[in-house]
């Protein structure tokens, strides 16, 4: 396997790419993910591995500007799942839903080109609503990832109901009176009077 190109990230924040030997934008930086090209951005002086954040940051340009993919609800609901016991569930949820939709537009593009041909390109097209699609698709997808956790709260709390204690943070019920029990009638009768 080809050792991905290496960029180094300078303290003034210029970025280097070491293949070309020359300094690049986040645009050309977005340009060889869209590319399919691997490369590493690494600190100039410590040789962190800074991949993450700059593709954090292409990510927020991008969601700044033009049409966003995710909703206000989506971006607060993935906060919500950092430092959560399903945090990791949740990523690789997103994840896998992301390589589906992925293969799933793959093969939907190879279907029409085999039917139609190949397709001509729009010129000057105004913002397309891929984006949207993408983002509905991992909204609901996420969405369905709560209401399973929820159902799952609300199941367990049904299961273990009979049990003497309740939910974190609900009062204990008190504990409950015997009734008195009826006193038995004597063998050999005689009647009290």
């Amino acid at each position: 396997m080809a050792t991905p190109r290496i960029i180094k990230k300078y303290p003034n924040r210029r970025l280097y790419d070491t293949e070309t030997s020359a300094y690049i934008t986040l645009s050309e930086v977005k340009e060889l993910v869209l590319q399919y090209k691997e490369f590493q951005v690494q600190d100039a002086k410590t040789g962190e591995d800074l991949t993450r954040a700059i593709l954090l940051q292409i990510i927020l340009e991008e969601e700044s500007g033009g049409v966003p993919m995710f909703s206000t609800d989506m971006l607060a609901n993935i906060i919500r799942y950092y430092g959560h016991a399903m945090q990791g569930l949740m990523g690789s949820y997103l994840e896998r839903s992301i390589i589906t939709f992925h293969e799933a537009q793959t093969r939907f593009q190879e279907q029409a080109q085999t039917i139609y041909g190949e397709l001509p390109k729009m010129p000057c097209m105004p913002a397309q609503p891929m984006p949207q699609v993408m983002g509905g698709y991992l909204e609901k997808g996420a969405k369905a990832v709560i209401d399973m956790q929820e159902e799952l709260r609300t199941q367990a709390l049904k299961l273990f109901s009979g049990f003497p204690y309740g939910a974190p943070g609900e009062p204990e019920p008190p504990p409950a009176e015997k009734p008195p029990r009826a006193k038995a009638p004597r063998k050999g009768g005689r009647k009290a009077k």
